[in-house]
């Protein structure tokens, strides 16, 4: 229950006003001409200062509250009202502390009255906590040795513990009820308020209302609120301005102790974490942005595993993480920490391939009913699809990057398995933006990238592009094309022959795709026969294309011979790569282009070129 801040009055005897001062109380710049016998009989302090007669003059430099909350508690030495109030309370309470004005000196004395307050209308309210909880602050030591600042922050996570539980209680009786719920109001509505405090303070409060067992997501969404508006302010500035340059240093200091605080009070790290994933991106940016090589270590680590843990949750904003501008590298991007993230997932995803395989010896005499996660429509299977496109948009975006090296780009393209990329189109678009944007590389280096692309798994329109690449191999090409052919050749036969089942073995090698990926059972024979058809003129065009590419090499090549013979009469390497061309040119027999009725794929169908890694063949 809230309880709003009320005033406290204290009324007391009207003080002597004809007798002259015989005491000067400095407090800082201040100075007050007091009589001693009022204060004497209420203050501890003042009394042991006093204790010759003969001093007139005494100093208190540090009175907690300064020169405002000493005059209040002269006044109530004096006997005039003051009122305490949610602004004062906390110099007053640390005044009489300070000044010793307890039961042991007079009878309701200021200490007492100041407690009475707190316990009445400050610790039972969860904002007029954080409020003098915030007032606080410019008074410690006097604050801590008082143990008021331990006792604030107590109240507020015991507060907002009971709200969450009576809350819990209400929905609980509204569902059994049947009574429609009341508009709730959030958990989280004090959360915003702890952004006036400082950050030692904040720190304090979250650990007490993580260990009281408030829920992550209120928790989460506390830091958020936290961060946003403790950052605000801090933007780094012109680098090139002298005094900018010395502000920006500062600011980024205090930008990475507020980051590396907030990750320590993250939740509990999980792959279904209530932290979300933009957050967690920013933080790590903010890392990266704030710290040099050395510094910030265990703090970036943390977050690249707790993206890695959700990395099914991410969109590309949130893997575009900007390099170090004080770093010696010089791409765009944080190539590196990406490949920690992705590692960590994929990492993941082997340990639970252990796990389930352990449950599935132990509980396999037991049932059959056993959840299939690797089938296409299973959560695990979902995650590792969505993390490959993801991973191929991230490849596609860094690729315009004119200082990105190859190896790098190939050790992103090769980190994901076989099976997660039920279709290549979009690393192939990546690869080719890449040869694009860097049209010098070596000739090995462009072979090695294509390597990465599957030729299987692309579909008809990136099979068309890329017979008419020129930025591609011509192995490339090649490879492209044949499995086209061996595509369309089992498209044909599953279409006219009485059963799937003399194909089963050819469709399984070469699965059927069409463009959108989407089957075509509801396409009826003639319909699906006059396609391939279509695709099958398509195809022999494409083709037509490539034996021409190659007759113009074909007659370079001869005139080369014919020059090289001129001047060396050696013939070995000819006849070897003579027999090489023949070998190309027996591969675009139009005869093979004609549709097989026989039921069977012939044995020509296995690979042309056999593969030489896991991700493509060459």
């Amino acid at each position: 229950m809230e309880y709003r801040s009320t005033s406290y009055m204290i009324v007391k005897f009207k003080p002597i006003s004809d007798v002259s001062s015989d005491l000067t109380v400095q407090v800082g710049s201040s100075s007050f001409c007091l009589h001693k016998f009022p204060l004497v009989s209420w203050s501890g302090k003042i009394r042991k200062l006093l204790a010759d007669p003969k001093i007139s003059n005494i100093c208190l430099p540090n009175a907690p509250g300064g020169s405002e909350a000493f005059e209040l508690a002269a006044k109530f030495c004096y006997g005039i009202n003051i009122e305490i109030n949610l602004l004062n309370i906390a110099k007053l309470r640390c005044a009489s502390h300070y000044l010793e004005m307890t039961e042991d000196f007079s009878e309701d004395n200021l200490a007492t009255k100041t407690e009475h307050f707190l316990k009445e209308t400050i610790f039972p309210s969860i904002s007029n906590s954080i409020v003098v909880l915030h007032h606080c602050e410019t008074l410690i030591p006097v604050s801590e040795d008082l143990n008021l600042v331990n006792r604030l922050i107590i109240a507020i996570a015991n507060n907002a513990c009971k709200e969450q539980l009576t809350s819990g209680l209400l929905k609980l009786d509204y569902t059994f009820s049947g009574t429609n719920i009341e508009p709730e109001t959030p958990l989280d509505w004090w959360g915003k308020s702890l952004a006036i405090l400082n950050l030692d303070f904040f720190q304090r409060v979250v650990s007490a209302v993580k260990s009281k067992g408030l829920r992550q997501d209120v928790i989460s969404k506390i830091l958020i609120s936290y961060t946003n508006k403790s950052l605000q302010g801090l933007m780094v500035r012109d680098p090139k301005l002298e005094k900018d340059r010395v502000l920006d240093v500062e600011c980024k200091k205090k930008q990475r102790l507020i980051v590396e605080t907030i990750v320590r009070l993250l939740p509990t790290q999980g792959r279904r974490s209530s932290v979300p994933m933009a957050f967690l991106s920013s933080l790590l940016k903010m890392v990266i942005a704030t710290s040099s090589s050395a510094s910030s270590g265990s703090c970036r680590s943390d977050l690249e595993r707790r993206i890695g843990l959700q990395l099914d949750q991410a969109i590309l904003e949130d893997v575009l993480i900007p390099i170090n501008p004080n770093g010696i590298n010089s791409t765009m991007y944080d190539i590196d920490s990406i490949l920690r993230i992705f590692s960590i997932f994929l990492n993941l995803d082997e340990d639970d391939d252990e796990e389930e395989e352990k449950h599935h010896r132990q509980f396999r005499d037991e049932t059959e009913m056993i959840y299939d996660f690797d089938s296409p429509g299973s959560p695990k299977q979902s995650s590792i699809l969505k993390v490959s496109k993801l991973m191929d948009n991230y490849l596609a975006e860094i690729a315009m990057d004119p200082n990105l090296t190859t190896s790098k780009f190939i050790a992103l393209a090769e980190l994901l398995p076989d099976h997660a990329r039920i279709i290549s189109d979009g690393l192939y678009r990546a690869v080719d933006i890449y040869l694009k944007v860097h049209p010098n590389i070596k000739d090995s280096e462009r072979y090695r990238l294509c390597k990465t692309i599957d030729s299987q798994k692309l579909s008809q329109e990136a099979c068309s592009h890329a017979a008419q690449n020129e930025r591609l191999p011509v192995q490339m090409a090649v490879q492209v094309l044949y499995f086209e052919q061996i595509r369309l050749r089992n498209a044909m036969s599953s279409t006219i022959g009485p059963t799937q089942f003399l194909f089963s073995s050819n469709c399984h090698q070469f699965p059927q795709r069409s463009g959108s990926g989407a089957g075509s059972g509801a396409i009826s024979p003639r319909d699906n026969y006059a396609s391939v058809r279509r695709e099958n003129r398509e195809l022999k065009l494409e083709v037509a294309r490539m034996r021409m590419r190659l007759t113009d090499l074909e007659k370079d090549h001869i005139s080369i011979k014919q020059e090289l013979v001129k001047s060396n009469p050696g013939t070995k390497l000819f006849k070897s790569f003579a027999k090489k061309i023949s070998k190309l040119n027996s591969l675009f027999s139009f005869s093979s282009l004609k549709p097989s009725f026989s039921g069977k794929a012939s044995s020509e169908s296995r690979f042309l070129f056999q593969r030489k890694r896991r991700h493509s063949v060459s």
